[in-house]
């Protein structure tokens, strides 16, 4: 099963900048965790530091009761003493092996006799639905099996965490959506701790049970999936999460039942704020109609997006542009009048000058 993973005040640098900064997290056995963030936020520095293939310049990282890094004690242990199981975007498969040489290769180096290394083997291709491969090499497989092979490889060393670095960016759209789904079940069949790291949200959003939002260096939420979609923290982490994106629409509240958005007002609790904020409303959280109904508002379809399951509405009114998300083929056309309904429940308010969330007060 997995084992937890404990970060105090982790600080990494190159040169002036600061990669990884004062990121402070506890990740709980058997946790699937996804840093989560754009390009540049520290994410894969993070994880490399965990790995032990980054020296931090600060803090201390327990992996179970282990501590395996400390820059005050002067503690630094090697990748290969810290019981990880490693996958990176590239597959790094040796070319001239065959997959059971390319499995063995570190078991070998362990010396495990012959018999359950082969064995080992056996049950970590099971376990990743390509049994029978053992004797062919990379290049007699597509990048989907590679990545499978990779996958069996850190399973047949039995490591205490998973480390995953964008693993599924190289393969192509529908194999993600495949490859996704094996890697969920695999951690649930496993109950290892998993450390995964992309840029994709869809990814963080259906694998994950804990996401870790990225900015810079600095976590912004770390949160269950559910709740970094629902209740973002910051403007941030609203902006990043969802697509079609986050509606945000700036305002005024009067710390009573009503927000003055400029081309119109909105009746909703505004939890005692006042002053300039900004609404935050999922597109799938607005109601459309093609005729005027109580307590709508009229705008104009500007464009009208179809995609099969469902549709995406951008709406304008006098220079206010907002996006609509609505399931199935829609029949708005595009320059019909149409009217929105906010569900005045689901907004989220945010302080314009801080960027947080505001709560109840």
């Amino acid at each position: 099963m997995g084992t937890s993973i404990l970060i105090k005040n982790l600080t990494k640098r190159f040169g002036n900048v600061v990669a990884v900064n004062q990121v402070s997290l506890t990740i709980q056995p058997g946790t699937f965790l996804t840093l989560l963030g754009p390009s540049g936020c520290g994410k894969t520095t993070l994880l490399r530091c965990i790995a032990g293939l980054e020296d931090p310049d600060a803090g201390e990282i327990y992996i179970g009761d282990k501590l395996v890094f400390s820059s005050a004690q002067g503690i630094n242990l090697p990748a290969g003493q810290r019981n990880l199981g490693l996958v990176f975007q590239n597959y790094a498969l040796w070319p001239h092996m065959t997959v059971f040489k390319n499995m063995t290769f570190a078991l070998e180096i362990q010396k495990m006799p012959k018999p359950q290394m082969a064995q080992r083997v056996q049950e970590s291709l099971a376990e990743v639905q390509m049994a029978g491969y053992d004797e062919r090499y990379p290049r007699e497989m597509s990048g989907g099996q590679q990545q499978r092979i990779a996958l069996a490889r850190m399973l047949a060393y039995r490591p205490k965490v998973f480390l995953m670095d964008e693993p599924l960016s190289n393969l192509d759209a529908r194999l993600r959506i495949d490859m996704r789904a094996e890697l969920k079940r695999l951690h649930h069949v496993s109950g290892a701790t998993t450390v995964y790291v992309t840029h994709d949200q869809i990814e963080a959003l259906t694998m994950s049970s804990d996401i870790a939002v990225m900015k810079e260096g600095v976590i912004q939420q770390m949160d269950t999936p559910d709740r970094i979609y629902r209740c973002p923290a910051n403007l941030f982490v609203a902006d990043f999460i969802g697509s079609p994106k986050v509606n945000l629409l700036e305002g005024r509240a009067d710390g009573a039942n009503s927000i003055d958005l400029g081309k119109f007002k909105l009746a909703a609790n505004t939890r005692g704020a006042t002053g300039h904020i900004v609404v935050a409303v999922r597109p799938e959280d607005i109601a459309v109609s093609p005729t005027a109904a109580p307590n709508a508002i009229e705008f104009k379809a500007y464009s009208v997006l179809p995609s099969g399951a469902d549709s995406t509405i951008v709406a304008q009114r006098e220079g206010l542009e907002v996006t609509v998300r609505v399931m199935g083929n829609s029949k708005i056309k595009m320059d019909d009048s149409i009217w929105l309904t906010f569900n005045a429940d689901l907004l989220n308010l945010y302080d314009k000058a801080s960027g947080n969330l505001i709560v109840s007060s």
